[in-house]
């Protein structure tokens, strides 16, 4: 059974994602940092601030990496949790693992889509597919569970 759940394969989608998360954080980084810097903002003396702070005092192109990081906290999230169960459960494998493939590769799509052109509907379509994925592998969950 160990080894069973080692070798899932839904682990793997699921690792993918927390890693292009990572590349999120370090993209947002890498674009708000300078950001701040042009627009003289002076991290050492910042207290207490909220994100509609940076949305008024950043360009509009470097805040939407952090918005993208953001969602990436949130949705994901049951992803994450969903999968687990899978894994736990013996069936992360096969059709469920596309699944999760799917999944990953539509949110980088969103990201991708958010971080560079934010057009909305391109967002909303990319979020709808990967919410129905989101869905079918919830049902699979419930499924294996009860």
């Amino acid at each position: 059974m160990h080894d069973d759940l080692i070798h899932s394969e839904i682990l793997r989608p699921m690792v993918a994602l927390i890693a292009w998360t990572l590349v999120m954080l370090l993209w947002m980084l890498a674009t708000r940092l300078p950001a701040m810097k042009a627009a003289g903002v002076d991290l050492s003396q910042l207290v207490g601030t909220r994100a509609a702070d940076a949305d008024r005092s950043l360009p509009a192109s470097a805040q939407w990496k952090a918005h993208n990081y953001n969602h990436l906290m949130e949705q994901p999230t049951l992803f994450y949790a969903v999968c687990a169960v899978l894994a736990l459960s013996h069936t992360g494998d096969g059709v469920n693992a596309w699944i999760a493939w799917a999944y990953v590769g539509l949110r980088v799509a969103h990201s991708i889509a958010q971080a560079t052109t934010n057009r909305v509907q391109t967002r909303f379509i990319l979020f709808l597919l990967s919410s129905l994925a989101l869905i079918a592998l919830t049902l699979h969950a419930a499924m294996a569970v009860f």
